[in-house]
């Protein structure tokens, strides 16, 4: 049975491969990652997506499959042109990686199709599981900030150094997000992003910000992860 399922399973013109198959989507799978890392490296819009991230990594392991299924056969792949036509046209996919559920579907559909069993089998199983991982590890999310601390500076701007050093003793990054100023209004608000050293002990560092003269409206807000539900 196993050796019909993976060498006699497939019985189009060219005889499988499945260490070649397997080597591919690997392959595959490792180059995705590095585009869903650099992608979520470099990112710097207010549109981050973490579906979008795992569909970078999900999709070059499913064209990889697709490409296997094809085989240079051209009757096969006007078939294809015919499946995605009807899927773009016909249909509006909310979710990134919903596309990445339907080319899956697709290529186990052609590869049954064309009678690539262990084709089908192999890809299909080896991308749920990818699916699978991506979503267990929640891949693709991003925590770069615990707080959002909003404060207003009433001293001058040039003793700020003595707000800096406070924060910089609880957090192991600072970002300053605003700074603003008003005609005839003392002093500055100012908008701070910090990565805590111990996320636990915020209410330790707003009371040291209300004990430091000059630094009042203090208001924290928590951040989430920066990924899109």
């Amino acid at each position: 049975m196993n050796e019909w399922l993976f060498f006699q399973g497939d019985t189009s013109l060219a005889p499988p491969n499945i260490p070649a198959l397997i080597l591919g989507i690997l392959l595959s799978f490792l180059l995705g990652q590095t585009i869903g890392w650099v992608y979520m490296l470099t990112h710097v819009g207010l549109s981050y997506s973490r579906s979008f991230v795992n569909a970078l990594v999900v999709t070059p392991v499913i064209v990889s499959l697709v490409m296997v299924v094809l085989s240079n056969n051209i009757v096969t792949a006007f078939g294809l042109m015919a499946v995605f036509a009807i899927v773009r046209f016909r249909n509006i996919l909310r979710d990134t990686l919903d596309t990445s559920f339907i080319l899956t579907s697709i290529f186990v559909g052609m590869a049954c199709g064309t009678q690539k069993f262990s084709s089908a089998l192999v890809g299909g199983c080896l991308t749920c599981a990818l699916i699978t991982y991506l979503w267990y590890t929640n891949f693709g999310s991003r925590h770069r900030y615990d707080v959002v601390l909003n404060l207003h500076w009433a001293r001058p701007v040039i003793e700020l150094p003595e707000l800096s050093l406070l924060l910089d003793r609880h957090s192991r990054r600072i970002q300053l997000a605003s700074q603003r100023t008003h005609e005839g209004y003392e002093g500055v608000d100012i908008s701070f992003r910090l990565l805590l050293r111990d996320p636990s002990r915020v209410d330790d560092l707003v009371s040291e910000l209300k004990a430091l003269e000059g630094a009042t409206q203090i208001t924290t807000l928590k951040a989430e992860d920066e990924s899109e539900l």
